[in-house]
């Protein structure tokens, strides 16, 4: 058993992924040729807003999201701990300090209720970020930085596809940031991400920032970076997007069915009732993860952490000061199972069984 199965995907999607690939290669237009923007044309309306802007990677679109909002040296930026240290990481690589809020114990998003407290005469910006392919409570983090005027960029890595009250994931804020990388939701094969954003000059700005800060060739009015979409990456998730809705109802309905048959054997994820996630990940809590893990490794089923260590604990991050004891808890006993819309369901028994039978002083946990 795989924990993603990339490969099941693409068997089914041969012919259009191979297809897309090939007109790439007959053309030879490796850097921003036609299929990029043909993909931000779509993936704008997908998400619906007006612009999209396809990037190098979901950690570029953080970074050039920042820039353009010319956060840098002194700044502050609120986020959470309990997420990948790109997150953080582009904050400080800016110059800026991090600012960590603790989060939902149930959700594992930021709470929205501890943000304002943090904001200071220097915070310049909030990151929520939608983990585990849920949206984070965007109305009350909104209506927060509304009150401070400050920008909000969804970190939207992990919940591409995903809807907060009706409304899709990178629609929810100023600036919405992705990724493409092969295991997400919407995955490319290499690395890949996106900006979505209902401001103009927002988004004329994250493109020159993407392509080293210029307007036109050979004039830069702009720092910036080599941030642009691989010609070859959008064919393939070209190929991908008119299958992607119904891979999107393919993990409710097999997280949906994670939750019911372990409902009375872990602590399942809370799935907001306006929501819908797209389970990047289906992540849930146990007493004792390792004896759990080590248990499903044994059967031949493989599992993973997202994530062992809150940033506030990372050594490049650390923040001995942070006061977030539910991340805290959160990284010792979260685990993640195998998940994505090709999961047999043969295999998903295989998972449920082997946790249902499992010591319960190893699968409990109190909420």
């Amino acid at each position: 058993m795989q924990f993603i199965d990339l490969q099941a995907q693409y068997r089914q999607l041969k012919e259009q992924i191979d297809g897309r690939i090939q007109q790439v290669l007959d053309h030879g237009r490796y850097i921003l040729g036609p299929e990029v923007g043909e993909l931000e044309e779509r993936l704008a309306d997908y998400v619906g807003v007006k612009h999209c802007i396809g990037v190098s990677s979901g950690t570029d679109a953080l970074l050039a999201s920042m820039m353009a909002l010319d956060i840098g040296p002194g700044d502050e930026v609120i986020t959470t701990p309990f997420t990948f240290i790109a997150t953080g990481e582009m904050i400080a690589l800016l110059g800026a300090r991090p600012v960590f809020v603790d989060i939902d114990s149930r959700t594992f998003n930021i709470d929205p209720e501890l943000i304002e407290t943090a904001i200071t005469p220097r915070t310049r910006a909030i990151v929520p970020v939608s983990l585990y392919g849920q949206c984070a409570e965007m109305d009350p983090i909104n209506a927060v930085a509304e009150r401070h005027a400050l920008p909000v960029i969804e970190d939207a890595a992990q919940s591409f596809g995903a809807l907060y009250r009706s409304k899709g994931s990178c629609a929810l804020s100023t600036i919405g940031c992705t990724s493409f990388f092969p295991s997400k939701p919407l995955g490319c094969y290499g690395d890949g991400g996106a900006c979505f954003t209902n401001d103009q000059d927002l988004a004329t700005k994250i493109r020159q920032i993407a392509s080293h800060g210029q307007d036109r060739r050979y004039h830069h009015p702009l720092i910036g970076i080599n941030g642009r979409l691989d010609t070859i990456q959008a064919a393939v998730l070209l190929a991908k997007l008119d299958g992607f809705p119904q891979e999107v109802e393919a993990r409710e309905r097999i997280g949906r069915r994670y939750s019911d048959l372990l409902a009375d054997s872990v602590q399942t994820p809370y799935i907001e009732p306006y929501n819908r996630s797209v389970y990047a990940q289906y992540t849930i809590r146990v007493e004792d993860r390792d004896g759990l893990a080590e248990r499903l490794n044994a059967s031949g089923i493989p599992t993973a952490v997202h994530y062992p260590v809150p940033l506030t604990s990372q050594p490049a991050l650390e923040d001995p000061m942070a006061n977030v004891p539910n991340a805290q808890a959160a990284a010792g006993c979260v685990l993640s199972l195998p998940m994505s819309p090709w999961l047999t369901r043969c295999d998903q028994d295989a998972v449920i069984e082997t946790i249902r039978s499992a010591p319960e002083d190893m699968r409990i946990r109190a909420s």
